[in-house]
């Protein structure tokens, strides 16, 4: 039998799809919301996204964007600078750890259909992408001109409380919608989404994952693993399984998920926590 592989050739191949901000969201999300852990000096989130194929510079920009869209608080002793949680970055994990964190992620929440239609001025293209962000995540596919459908009973109001603050002069109406006897919804499903292109993304994830078993950098590889899985969660809807085929990988993608988290995550904080006591490297970012 083969040798248990470690992830390293695994996370290098994922490097070009990873976003800087997929990868600190990432981070946030699984070692600073909620935990014991104060401001992380941008020295420390400097090297781990340079171990992740990320430079310094398009880290410090991406860092410096996400202050200034309160995801990120900046917090600076003298040279030293250091990043926590913004309000606007804990309503946007929080909201988010529920899906991370589910035993069946990839399972419709509720029954029926949840139909959302909205317009916004041309003057707010800025907040017409965050709106069809926010509905993509939760789940949305665009079903007609104007007309967004998700499987089950989506929570709108809490999907878009992040962008509170965006959505003046956004016109938007919700409904829920149930199946009509007869008319199946897979012509709506195979419309709104494109199955081919979720299952390669099940299939992408699991190409770099499935096989790994073990992990010399425990912070660097939960780090990725997280960043990849956010992708996913991002890319599938939450189809019902009647509307997709008999092998949809999804259940394999949710195990391996779980099985790699329970392996790197209890390390990973440990060198998190070596990391922030023995950071004193001066920065000006």
């Amino acid at each position: 039998m083969p040798a248990p592989l470690d992830s390293g050739e695994r996370v290098a191949a994922g490097r070009a799809s990873r976003r800087p901000e997929q990868l600190l969201l990432a981070f946030l999300g699984e070692f600073v919301l909620d935990a014991d852990v104060g401001p992380v000096p941008s020295a420390v989130l400097i090297g781990l996204l340079a171990e992740l194929g990320v430079g310094d510079a398009a880290t410090r920009a991406t860092l410096a964007r996400m202050s200034r869209r309160d995801l990120l608080a900046k917090v600076r002793t003298g040279r030293e600078v250091a990043y926590g949680l913004a309000p606007g970055g804990e309503s946007v994990l929080r909201e988010a750890r529920g899906r991370v964190l589910a035993d069946e992620p990839f399972a419709p929440v509720g029954t029926g259909w949840t139909l959302v239609t909205f317009s916004v001025p041309e003057s707010q293209r800025d907040a017409r992408h965050r709106v069809r962000a926010t509905l993509t995540w939760s789940g949305f596919g665009l079903l007609r001109d104007g007309l967004w459908i998700a499987p089950g009973e989506v929570d709108v109001a809490s999907a878009l409380r992040p962008l509170d603050g965006d959505l003046a002069g956004v016109e938007l109406s919700a409904f829920r919608a149930y199946e009509i006897e007869g008319f199946s919804a897979t012509r709506a499903v195979r419309s709104a989404w494109r199955l081919d292109e979720i299952r390669a993304h099940h299939v992408e994830f699991l190409g770099t994952w499935a096989d790994v078993e073990a992990s010399a950098h425990p912070l660097r590889d939960m780090t990725a693993l997280g960043a990849d899985w956010l992708a996913l969660l991002r890319a599938d809807p939450r189809l019902p399984a009647e509307h997709l085929s008999a092998d949809w990988p999804s259940g394999r993608s949710a195990a391996t998920f779980r099985r790699l988290r329970e392996v790197f995550v209890g390390a990973a904080r440990a060198d998190l926590a070596e990391l922030m006591g023995r950071s004193n490297v001066p920065s000006t970012t």
